[in-house]
């Protein structure tokens, strides 16, 4: 009797795996009537978010985020660039994001990723935008904090993002791993040598062997304000999923990406295509959840960086 439950158990769970892989819309949408996903998740709940600063001992800031299965580690490299003529007196920021095979079956060695420029735009856009609105301190970071010597020297900020796990969302969890890994940095001491050169100082000559005075005392924090934080949502008929997974993605293509700041204020709405119209309503139920996503990440970093400060 308890073999025959256990074969019949068996056997259901065979034929929904198969349902779902032959008509995946179709099992999506059974969920969707309950307004529940196959996750248990409601419709508008994005998944479990993860966040742990200083992940790359190598690096001079650096973050590991999750959001569900989706992870990103960031970081950021610092080195001493001559400033353009045009702006003496501002440093840079180069964003960088890959995609390597491990992270997706579907990314194939020797191939780059069809998702990773699109995402590596977005994020440039986004954090260097929020950077240069009509001044150039507006948005997240002051460039002019970068520089070192008016005209002579500046700190290149190399932001580097690598993609460990692809499953849906990776627009958000890359942003959040971003922001997080600039909350992190710290700004290496530098000097000038003999030739009147900037150079970085390393940790054991940081008690003072340079024969001139550091440039910057010590290890100094960026100050960041107005943080942006993003929320992708699917729109299916007349449905709204927040946080999608890959297979989400997959089979309900009309994504719509928003980015608020901190304070709420929206920087920028991206709607690549997709079969569904991007409604005013339906913008604005999207704005709305994206409201309350910026509150629970902003306590999310906001955690990460007093447990990081207490170790």
């Amino acid at each position: 009797m308890v073999s025959a439950n256990v074969s019949g158990d068996l056997s259901s769970e065979m034929e929904v795996d198969a349902f779902r892989r032959l008509f995946p819309l179709r099992y999506h949408e059974r969920f969707l009537l309950d307004s529940i996903r196959p996750d248990a998740r409601p419709l508008g709940r994005a998944r479990d978010t993860s966040l742990a600063l200083g992940a790359v001992a190598s690096a001079d800031g650096s973050a590991l985020a999750k959001i569900g299965c989706t992870t990103m580690l960031a970081a950021v490299k610092m080195e001493v660039m001559t400033p353009p003529k045009e702006s003496p007196d501002e440093g840079s920021i180069a964003i960088e994001f890959y995609m390597p095979p491990i992270c997706s079956p579907l990314v194939r060695p020797g191939r780059p990723a069809e998702e990773a420029p699109v995402v590596s735009k977005q994020l440039s856009d986004t954090i260097l935008r929020h950077v240069n609105v009509v001044t150039s301190f507006s948005g997240m970071i002051n460039l002019k904090e970068l520089s070192l010597v008016s005209g002579k020297a500046a700190w290149m900020a190399y932001l580097d993002i690598y993609c460990l796990d692809a499953d849906g969302s990776l627009f958000d969890a890359a942003l959040l791993a971003a922001v997080a890994a600039f909350s992190h940095l710290r700004i290496p001491v530098v000097s000038l040598n003999e030739e009147g050169r900037v150079v970085v100082v390393s940790e054991e000559n940081e008690e003072g062997k340079s024969e001139k005075e550091p440039v910057n005392k010590g290890k100094r924090k960026l100050t960041l304000s107005s943080l942006p934080f993003s929320l992708t949502c699917i729109l299916h008929k007349n449905y709204i999923l927040a946080d999608p997974t890959a297979e989400e993605e997959s089979i309900m293509e009309t994504l719509v990406t928003v980015v608020l700041d901190s304070s709420g204020q929206l920087v920028s709405l991206y709607k690549p295509g997709g079969p569904v119209l991007a409604y005013a309503s339906a913008v604005q139920d999207c704005i709305a959840l994206t409201r309350q996503r910026v509150k629970e990440l902003k306590s999310i970093l906001n955690e990460a960086i007093s447990d990081m400060e207490v170790d």
